[in-house]
């Protein structure tokens, strides 16, 4: 009979302890789960670093001259011609290639070169031999025109066109730029003033001041 008792007793001890242990089992919590990446998500768009996407051509960068920019008269020191004065905006850079004069600002460019020429270009002489060598060296040109105007210098050949500008070595950006050359010829001596600027700014008026005030010396 006793022996029957303590094998209650210890069946009854195993049960107490089977419901204590699963008592505190079911308090216990597991960790997050891992979280996995969105369906949705994407790769950057351009290809990475390794494949960068194509600077796209800028159609509407700020590009307008100041309405209350100054002028100061330009004449070369040197080089192959130096009879003649043009009227350039104050404080713009300058650089100076051989005949070649470049003032910048921001997207803004002056170029004024000076050459031998035996002849006073005309129209047709500006559509089949300058506009096909601009084609060939400048990105994307397009649009060319040629026509004849006045100004105070007097008569004077006029192509205007568009291309792209060179790539910005800081941004990286390219502007699509409008493009103003004015031939001017005398006495065997040709000077070509070519302005230029982003296609959509307001530089009518800055562009008439300068091709209007070059001058014979």
């Amino acid at each position: 009979m006793a022996v029957h008792i303590r094998a209650t007793a210890v069946v009854a001890l195993a049960l107490v302890a089977a419901v204590s242990a699963g008592c505190s089992g079911s308090g216990s919590h597991a960790g997050p789960a891992p979280t996995s990446p969105a369906a949705g998500s994407r790769a950057p768009a351009g290809g990475g670093r390794n494949n960068p996407a194509p600077a796209p051509t800028e159609s509407n960068p700020p590009g307008d001259i100041p309405d209350n920019q100054a002028y100061v008269p330009y004449h070369p020191a040197g080089g192959i011609f130096t009879g003649y004065t043009v009227k350039v905006p104050e404080g713009w850079a300058r650089t100076v290639q051989k005949d070649t004069t470049v003032f910048t600002d921001k997207l803004n460019t002056v170029r004024i070169t000076a050459a031998a020429a035996s002849a006073a270009p005309t129209v047709g002489s500006v559509t089949h031999t300058v506009v096909p060598r601009l084609r060939s060296q400048t990105s994307k040109f397009a649009s060319p025109k040629v026509s004849e105007v006045r100004r105070h210098a007097g008569r004077v050949v006029l192509l205007t066109y568009q291309a792209d500008s060179a790539k910005d070595p800081v941004t990286g950006k390219v502007v699509r730029d409008a493009f103003e050359r004015y031939a001017y010829y005398r006495s065997g001596h040709e000077v070509d003033v070519t302005l230029s600027g982003p296609v959509n700014a307001d530089n009518v008026d800055p562009w008439r001041i300068i091709s209007d005030s070059f001058t014979w010396r």
